[in-house]
């Protein structure tokens, strides 16, 4: 599971955007990638409520309002400058790969500088792949923890001592701060904020019109170049599909290895250089994960979801929760049903 810090007393607040809807600015940087930059647009853009409405309002400016060249040749013309980032609820920097100083710890663009210092206090700010290189030259990462590709970490540390960069996790959730490992991850990204905004429903059903799935096993520690194994070496893809069938059951390491028809040292070895993480921590994320989706899903009582997920007990579901996300399950199921509440 990605790295997350949830927030209990977290609610979509009543938006800037047209309808009261949440503004989120995306910020369109000379060198910016396509890919990169249209996530927020098409993964908050597939985010509708019961009634078939939009919920998000998405706008993409640039810092002086003209338009940039993206690292593809094609110039983008923005739909808005900087004065859409003081109103913007969420603004969000994609990568660039036009501004080498910043590899090397800034100083950012006096043009860059100017338009990340409209931006409110208070408003959720979110980096995707390297524009955590921006967030942490503004001074806005500093003793936090974030992310970033994996392959920039040790670069990444060289120019911001500062931060405290993670290259194990999809994303890092530091409340009002988010930060996103490369590329694709920033659609898991954007994916958690609609459900911290919105809860599992709204979720599922943007995930599902953008064909990709509501979140991910394991952390970017599975993509970190290794050895390619050898096409005859067994996987642990079969016992993982097994266990998520039985999470309500006491499985065991030895259950797991087993089924893999392995050893326990391989076993273990194996699973982590597939999923980066131990077994055992990926079968507690595996029913954390369950147990969110019957909080968020369901009027259970806490020790049934508790027993549903696979914790036995709800003061072992308490304490996996507070350790976890930093909330109790009758706090964390306050803020995804604010109606039952």
């Amino acid at each position: 599971m990605s790295e997350t810090r949830e927030h209990a007393e977290h609610t979509a607040r009543p938006g800037s955007g047209t309808d009261g809807r949440h503004l989120v600015a995306v910020l369109a940087l000379p060198g910016f990638p396509p890919f990169e930059l249209g996530i927020p647009s098409r993964v908050f853009g597939s985010a509708v409520g019961e009634d078939g409405e939009g919920l998000y309002e998405v706008v993409v400016c640039t810092a002086d309002g003209a338009p940039v060249l993206s690292d593809s040749g094609f110039t983008l013309q923005p739909a808005a400058g900087p004065e859409v980032l003081a109103a913007a609820d969420t603004v969000i920097v994609p990568p660039t790969h036009a501004m080498p100083e910043l590899a090397l710890g800034g100083p950012l663009p006096p043009a860059v500088a100017a338009a990340i210092a409209r931006i409110r206090p208070g408003t959720r700010l979110v980096s995707i792949c390297t524009g955590s290189y921006v967030l942490a030259a503004a001074g806005l990462l500093d003793d936090r923890p974030a992310t970033t590709h994996w392959n920039l970490a040790r670069e990444f540390r060289r120019a911001y001592p500062r931060v405290r960069i993670d290259e194990d996790v999809l994303f890092v959730d530091d409340g009002d701060v988010l930060t996103s490992a490369g590329v694709s991850a920033g659609v898991d990204l954007c994916l958690h904020m609609i459900r911290r905004d919105h809860g599992v429903a709204v979720t599922n059903r943007a995930a599902r019109m953008c064909v990709v799935p509501p979140w991910r096993d394991g952390g970017q520690a599975q993509y970190i170049d290794r050895p390619v194994p050898e096409p005859t070496v067994a996987t642990t893809t079969a016992t993982r599909a097994w266990a998520l069938e039985r999470l309500a059951e006491p499985v065991t390491l030895g259950e797991l290895a087993a089924h893999a028809r392995m050893s326990l040292r391989t076993f273990t070895r194996r699973f982590r250089d597939e999923v980066g993480m131990t077994p055992v921590q990926w079968l507690t994320a595996q029913r954390l994960e369950l147990a969110r989706h019957l909080l968020e899903s369901s009027d259970l009582p806490v020790d049934l979801v508790a027993h549903r997920a696979g914790f036995g007990s709800a003061n072992s579901l308490r304490q996996h929760m507070r350790s976890t996300l930093g909330v109790s399950p009758i706090a964390y199921r306050r803020t995804f049903q604010p109606a039952s509440a």
